[in-house]
């Protein structure tokens, strides 16, 4: 496990913070720091190029910081409070303070751990009106996100082809590691079989102006309860993961269910936001995108793996996490 960075090691300190903290966490993901003081969640990215982001100068850390409260404040407006600097001075580090600015945070209101929907799934909470509620809410958002000329062409065959083509390249390190070669050959050969035998479908996904500029990243983890329905931390780095057909983003969230082990509240989940959008395409779609999904789960936790910040003992739980992934995608082959 590297070292912590100067700035990150700062800002474990409550001195860091205008609000003077009792208590600091940190989590991180492999894209960003993420400091949690009670109140506030202040997230700073990593100077990271991982080939589908580029966060290497500070203009860009910037940039994408505003990014994500923009896009963020689309389905989460009272969480996301704005992007903050972070200076230096004779060596000392301070959110919003005086000296050079450095980095940017993005600054956030905390949200309760035990409201998270992965959590109220764990610890059997979560019922299944609730799950009805966050599919009508995503009909809402979806009904009226962009689209457009650009981003329809987000929909086209060679644009999907590029995704699952660079999720297999991408995890083609990891065979033997958090996947077994045959269940990435099966999946690879079951992905370049769906798309070329289903491509009118795909077209007519495209001309119903079913690609939006949906969330992107719509996992359980990302879906708080909490004085109504949070659903944050959405794509801000790459328009092309976000750019998508609504079937992919349904799919995410159902497949994460199916993950927790909790399928009947993934087709009920389902099942809801066709009735509240009448997108009943979805249906021929649905496994095809919990395939892809679920593969894309199993790689961002295999790109943990090569994370220098991280420990042995949370490589071994983000190992597990991933080979789970992997096994979910290929069972959804078995369903076609």
């Amino acid at each position: 496990m590297a070292e912590r960075p100067p700035l990150v090691q700062a800002l474990l300190a409550p001195q860091a913070y205008p609000h003077h903290p009792q208590e600091i966490d940190l989590a991180q993901t492999q894209m960003s720091f993420i400091f949690l003081t009670g109140d506030y969640v202040y997230k700073v990215k990593k100077s990271v190029n991982l080939g589908y982001l580029d966060y290497t100068t500070l203009e860009k850390r910037r940039h994408f910081c505003h990014q994500e409260v923009l896009l963020n404040r689309r389905l989460c407006p009272e969480v996301y409070l704005g992007v903050v600097p972070i200076t230096e001075e004779n060596g000392e580090y301070a959110i919003d303070g005086r000296g050079e600015i450095v980095e940017y945070a993005v600054k956030m209101r905390q949200l309760p751990d035990d409201r998270m929907m992965d959590s109220l799934i764990r610890n059997n909470k979560l019922s299944p009106e609730m799950v009805v509620r966050v599919a009508r809410k995503l009909a809402r958002f979806h009904k009226g996100a962009e689209t457009n000329d650009e981003i329809a062409c987000y929909g086209d065959l060679s644009i999907l082809i590029t995704n699952t083509e660079e999720n297999f390249d991408q995890t083609e390190k990891y065979i033997g590691i958090s996947i077994l070669r045959r269940k990435y050959d099966a999946i690879k050969s079951y992905t370049r079989s769906f798309i070329e035998g289903n491509a009118a479908l795909f077209h007519q996904r495209t001309r119903n102006g079913r690609i939006r500029d949906c969330h992107g990243d719509l996992h359980a983890a990302h879906v708080c309860f909490t004085n109504g329905i949070h659903i944050f931390d959405c794509i801000e780095f790459n328009d092309r993961f976000r750019y998508c057909d609504v079937a992919s983003e349904i799919a995410f969230l159902a497949m994460d269910l199916d993950f927790l082990e909790r399928p009947d509240l993934s087709r009920r989940f389902v099942e809801a936001y066709i009735q509240a959008s009448g997108d009943w395409g979805i249906e021929e779609l649905l496994n095809f995108y919990k395939c892809y999904r679920a593969y894309v789960r199993g790689k961002v936790e295999s790109f943990k793996l090569d994370d220098v910040h991280l420990s042995e003992e949370e490589k071994d739980r983000v190992l597990d996490i991933a080979r789970r992934y992997f096994k979910l995608a290929e069972s959804y082959i078995s369903h076609i």
